[in-house]
């Protein structure tokens, strides 16, 4: 097997790339280091220049993967305005946009149980992501009597527990699941839901 990204210099992103395909293939606890040193192309040892173990490895190809999600989610945000409710709609969107681009990011961010506190720059791109989602769900709340206003940090928390969920059940292709409706559906209607049980769309006639 040619030595990809070794010969290069570029060892360590040759070894997330490797991660990112096992991940893909067997799961975040389906592999060894072994293993990701032989996609990569060089030997075992040569791990240990860049990672302490599997958990630092999985680390970086999440905290790369927050790196790409924070700039989709910003770029969505962005797009939607100057509607507030354009902008959250979109953030949504792009949870699920995400996920199926991302599939070995994603896994490795919210499927391996590494804690984003794990190193200090994962715990700063991950705050990134979840704080636009926050923007928007505080930009749309002001919309609501303050007396009546729920935390923004809960409001986007609910979004994003929703969207995770048709990404989990319904766009991953999860065994034993489907839906009769596409993602994108599921989750435009669900969020409409909720919005309209908060006053923030009109209900529908």
């Amino acid at each position: 097997m040619p030595k990809r990204g070794y010969h290069h210099g570029n060892l360590k992103a040759a070894l997330v790339e490797a991660a990112l395909k096992l991940i893909e293939e067997k799961g975040p606890t389906g592999f060894t280091l072994s293993e990701a040193a032989k996609q990569a192309g060089v030997t075992p040892a040569a791990v240990y220049r860049h990672f302490a173990g599997r958990e630092d490895l999985i680390a970086e190809a999440a905290r790369q993967g927050y790196v790409i999600f924070a700039d989709l989610m910003e770029h969505a945000y962005d797009r939607g305005q100057p509607s507030a409710l354009a902008a959250f709609e979109a953030t949504g969107r792009a949870y699920l946009a995400f996920a199926r681009k991302f599939p070995g990011h994603y896994v490795a961010m919210f499927e391996s149980g590494i804690s984003v506190q794990h190193n200090p720059d994962l715990a700063v791109v991950a705050a990134r992501g979840r704080g636009i989602l926050d923007r928007a769900a505080a930009d749309l709340s002001q919309h609501i009597p303050a007396e009546k206003r729920p935390p923004a940090e809960m409001f986007s928390a609910h979004i994003w527990a929703m969207s995770h969920g048709v990404v989990e059940l319904f766009a991953r292709n999860s065994p034993g699941t489907r839906s009769p409706f596409p993602p994108e559906d599921l989750l435009e209607t669900g969020i409409g839901v909720y919005l309209r049980g908060l006053g923030l769309i009109p209900m529908e006639e």
